[in-house]
């Protein structure tokens, strides 16, 4: 079984016992969150249900993990001949989410 969901304005195909990250999202290490109304799609084995926009009824369970950042990136602009560098670099503060229930209701 599997659902597609909306999180922080991005789409995920997800599984029961999937790992992902995802952008930073409230709670605390440990906590539940519960995803109601952005369910767009689930695939339950046999039949396949959209939403329109969501599947009513449908809840995905994800439980958070772990805050962290990412690896970091550089963005370095640089004009030649003039003397001007500028360099500066960006850490994306995201969360580690588990996968625990896919429900059709």
């Amino acid at each position: 079984m599997y659902a597609v969901i909306k999180l922080s304005g991005k789409q995920y195909k997800v599984e029961t016992g999937m790992v992902f990250e995802t952008d930073r999202l409230e709670g605390d290490q440990g906590d539940s969150i519960v995803i109601t109304e952005d369910v767009l799609m689930v695939n339950d084995g046999q039949d396949v249900t959209f939403g329109t926009p969501s599947v009513a009824g449908a809840t995905v369970e994800l439980e958070v993990i772990e805050h962290l950042r990412g690896e970091k990136l550089i963005a370095f602009r640089m004009k030649r001949r003039k003397r001007s560098r500028v360099k500066k670099g960006h850490r994306h503060e995201l969360t580690r989410v588990e996968v625990k229930t896919i429900s059709l209701g």
